[in-house]
């Protein structure tokens, strides 16, 4: 299956240079691609399927946060900063993910700085995007009803 990028979410040359470094791995639905608090491991570029962005709360509850799909980059903040997954990433349908180790991400960069500013514009993306979400949030009052969030992320 050829690795097929968002235009949007990364550069021709990035996503080339990536080719040489990543495996093809297949989840089924309900496999967990990384979970919170694990050690980070890499990063995740989703090809095929679903993936369900968890928030586990300090209540052992889980709350959805995202639905993402084909194109999306997941684990990349974790793997710049070595801190843990700070979300857990569960298939929601057979998914197929691109996989680059951590330690090959880094020495990959170490080598070609040049393309060390596309991952800070890839970061830099992830954050306003986050904005974007707060900004959502906190535009609509009260708590909205777990059904309804459920349905609003599916649009996203």
């Amino acid at each position: 299956m050829q690795w097929q990028p968002t235009p949007a979410s990364m550069s021709p040359g990035l996503f080339e240079a990536l080719q040489g470094l990543k495996s093809v791995q297949t989840f089924s639905k309900g496999a967990t691609l990384f979970k919170q608090g694990s050690p980070v491991e890499g990063i995740y570029f989703l090809e095929t399927g679903e993936v369900r962005i968890i928030l586990s709360t300090g209540h052992g509850q889980r709350q959805l946060l995202e639905l993402a799909g084909p194109g999306t980059l997941l684990g990349l903040s974790e793997s710049m900063s070595g801190e843990n997954y700070r979300l857990t990433a569960e298939a929601n349908s057979l998914t197929t993910a691109a996989f680059v180790p951590r330690d090959a991400l880094l020495n990959f960069l170490r080598e070609h700085g040049t393309l060390s500013l596309e991952v800070v514009r890839l970061l830099s993306q992830q954050l306003n995007g986050l904005y974007a979400k707060f900004r959502m949030i906190s535009a609509h009052p009260g708590r909205p009803r777990r059904r309804d969030l459920d349905q609003e992320l599916k649009g996203l």
